[in-house]
């Protein structure tokens, strides 16, 4: 506690006696009465179980603003985070939170910001979120050497915080309460945080998103680079991606089938092909490819993954059965992954192609993880393609219901007979023709 309660109370924090419009109005700072020490050994020992240490590699040297191998708007987004780290290091005053998916960089430049501070003579404390909840539930055992008060105290009032990883945590009502207390004292006292994470501030807490979303203290950083703990040629390509099976499906060795097709499927199939070419140069919102085994759908859906894929986007292309057995494989014990963070990998990518919705198994399970899969990417408003040999009428209702919505889905009805059969029918009848 503070050694001056004259002067705050107890609280270790006072306010200065300056006018409204002042930089330091409003702001609180460590009481001068207060022991310089006091509660770093708390904060400290912390950061030394949270593996505070283990992130000394994770400076601002060592980060790569540029990526490798990304589109141009990726990189320039990159350095956007870069530089808004680097600004926040040298001078941390408001909040920062740095969202984005796994491996895309936030935690470590945040452990950058965390190990100049501490290079340069200052105060901070790292720690991820989860962890952080287990050192205050510590406290309560009666051989802690540390109070609650001491821990929370250490947490709430640290100069400056880093929070990791927020929103892995187990989301109980006792540790809902415990953040929103921590990050709510440090609201009203303008203290500097830097918070990662890999949520929306829709799926966070309403108290928590308000302050969040507070534009005069809070600058929210979207980091769209893919997970740099990939490594070789297909690093921009997640492990699930199937893409490389489709490689040479391009728009340009597609066949139109003009020699094949009467003028009405001609004209269908071009179409259909225009608007393909067109939603690969300029992918917002959903496209739906509906047809008869063979009739072209995956080429399609491959070329517009593949035309993307080579712009730097991070694509994702998976047959719905597989994608439904690597959530399942997550459930073995000895699994690498957990399903989590399988699941997050697919909901959020940046780019999706699902192809052969319709021939997973209906099991209510499945039914319901593919439901919270693109309901969640309808609501965020994704680039997805869907293929499949299914009606439209013939799709789970709720699916169905997302894919009727015109503002968002473009469907691709019918149009074109599978080729497969086709093909054969006209070489045959080209033999017939030869041998008269």
């Amino acid at each position: 506690m503070c050694g001056g309660p004259a002067l705050c109370g107890g609280v270790g924090y006072v306010r200065k006696d300056v006018p409204v419009g002042h930089p330091d109005f409003g702001k609180a700072f460590p009481c001068p009465a207060r022991p310089p020490a006091a509660g770093a050994s708390v904060a400290t020992g912390m950061m030394d179980s949270a593996g505070g240490y283990a992130l000394g590699h994770m400076t601002f040297d060592t980060f790569m603003p540029t990526g490798g191998g990304m589109s141009l708007a990726k990189q320039k987004n990159l350095r956007l985070a870069y530089d808004t780290a680097l600004r926040f290091a040298q001078e941390p005053t408001g909040w920062l939170l740095f969202k984005g998916g796994f491996g895309a960089g936030k935690t470590h430049l945040a452990a950058a910001i965390a190990n100049y501070r501490l290079q340069n003579g200052q105060p901070a404390l790292f720690i991820v979120v989860p962890d952080l909840l287990d050192y205050l539930r510590a406290t309560y055992s009666p051989h802690s050497a540390v109070t609650y008060d001491e821990r929370f105290e250490a947490l709430r009032g640290a100069p400056l915080l880093l929070l990791d990883d927020f929103g892995a945590h187990s989301a109980t009502p006792w540790a809902q309460e415990k953040l929103f207390q921590l990050l709510n004292f440090r609201y009203n006292a303008q203290l500097p945080t830097v918070i990662t994470t890999n949520q929306e501030l829709e799926e966070i807490d309403l108290r928590l998103r308000s302050r969040l979303a507070d534009v005069t203290l809070c600058q929210i950083i979207t980091i769209t680079a893919p997970d740099f703990r990939q490594s070789g040629p297909n690093r921009l390509e997640s492990e699930l991606s199937e893409l490389d099976l489709h490689f040479d499906q391009r728009f340009e060795n597609f066949d139109l089938r003009r020699d094949t097709l009467d003028r009405e499927g001609r004209d269908a199939l071009g179409a259909a092909f225009e608007t393909c070419k067109h939603y690969a140069q300029f992918p917002e919102g959903w496209l739906v490819l509906v047809g008869e085994y063979g009739c072209g759908k995956t080429h399609l859906a491959s070329a517009i993954a593949n035309y993307r894929g080579e712009l730097g986007d991070t694509v994702l292309f998976i047959v719905v059965p597989d994608l439904l057995d690597h959530l399942r494989a997550t459930f073995n014990p000895n699994s690498a992954v957990t399903y989590d963070r399988r699941f997050e990998e697919i909901r959020k990518a940046p780019f999706l192609v699902l192809d052969d919705l319709g021939t997973e198994s209906a099991t209510p399970w499945a039914k319901e993880k593919l439901f919270q899969l693109i309901n969640y990417r309808y609501a965020a408003n994704l680039p997805t393609v869907f293929t499949t040999s299914l009606k439209i009428n013939q799709i789970e209702p709720r699916i169905r219901s997302r894919m009727a919505d015109a503002r968002r889905c473009t469907i691709i009805d019918d149009f074109a007979p599978s080729y497969r059969g086709e093909i054969r029918a006209v070489n045959g009848e080209r033999k017939r023709r030869s041998k008269k």
